[in-house]
């Protein structure tokens, strides 16, 4: 098979890592979206809870619940053939219980179809990745800036400045792969840290305003398309406009249906 037909398998991200090439990861939330990346020969496809920003218009995304993921996660199940489909666990559907953890894991696969989840956190997790994986699920780790903790973080801001943050993240990394873990994501951390903790794994790992050194990259898809018009974050390369080519198509839409060209024009083609 080739790239476009061949089925991504969590061990082939490790294999990846172990090659030297990199890891292509994007978000998505729907069928339509999920179709398209795939298409396209994305490895990874991520239901991020950061549809509760992007496509609920939260503020962040504490406000996510597991039901939310689970519709989502089964609607980009459903648009994709090739791309390994990750889900997130949301904001306490992991941090009260690993009892909790188990179950809400298992809605995200057997409900939502996804192929492995993400949580956020180290050593604090690690008791809930070890269950996860004993049990068959697998768990992509997050670590840097872990938007769930917004609050405690006092805001979206940039990880491991101070030499005792990045010891604590190497340290993280370091467990979430002796718990278990296929990978981990690396958010908004400076580079050299980001290289140096992706030298000491054996696990990928997948930088998002982590610099060029990590085994794979990922965005939120809505910066990487312009189409989250709050604007992306100073990291993010926006690949296309779409949002403006859907308000311009919107406008020419509305221009043809008060000046009456549609479908009026359309109906006279149609009878020729």
């Amino acid at each position: 098979m080739n790239k476009q037909e061949r089925a991504i398998r969590i061990p082939d991200l490790a294999a990846r890592k172990r090659r030297g090439e990199k890891i292509t990861m994007l978000t998505a939330y729907d069928a339509a979206m999920a179709r398209l990346l795939d298409r396209a020969g994305i490895d990874v496809i991520l239901v991020g809870d950061s549809l509760g920003m992007v496509v609920m218009g939260e503020e962040n995304t504490l406000r996510v619940t597991l039901d939310d993921m689970v519709h989502h996660t089964r609607a980009v199940r459903n648009g994709t053939k090739r791309a390994l489909v990750i889900a997130d666990m949301p904001f306490l559907t992991y941090q009260t219980c690993v009892a909790d953890a188990v179950r809400n894991a298992g809605r995200l696969v057997q409900e939502g179809g996804a192929a492995a989840v993400k949580l956020e956190g180290g050593q604090a997790v690690a008791e809930v990745v070890s269950r996860l994986v004993e049990i068959g699920i697998p768990v992509m780790g997050h670590i840097g800036l872990t938007p769930q903790s917004v609050h405690k973080l006092g805001g979206f801001r940039r990880m491991g400045r101070r030499p005792d943050e990045v010891e604590q993240m190497l340290e993280d990394a370091r467990t979430l792969e002796k718990s278990g873990a296929f990978a981990v994501v690396l958010e908004s951390i400076p580079e050299e840290t980001a290289a140096g903790i992706t030298a000491e794994l054996s696990i990928p790992t997948i930088g998002i305003g982590a610099g060029p050194y990590c085994d794979g990259q990922v965005l939120v898809s809505y910066d990487a398309f312009g189409l989250f018009e709050e604007g992306a974050p100073p990291f993010v390369k926006v690949y296309a406009r779409l949002g403006d080519a859907i308000v311009e198509a919107t406008r020419e839409y509305i221009a043809d249906v008060e000046s009456g060209r549609y479908p009026a024009a359309e109906a006279k083609r149609a009878a020729r």
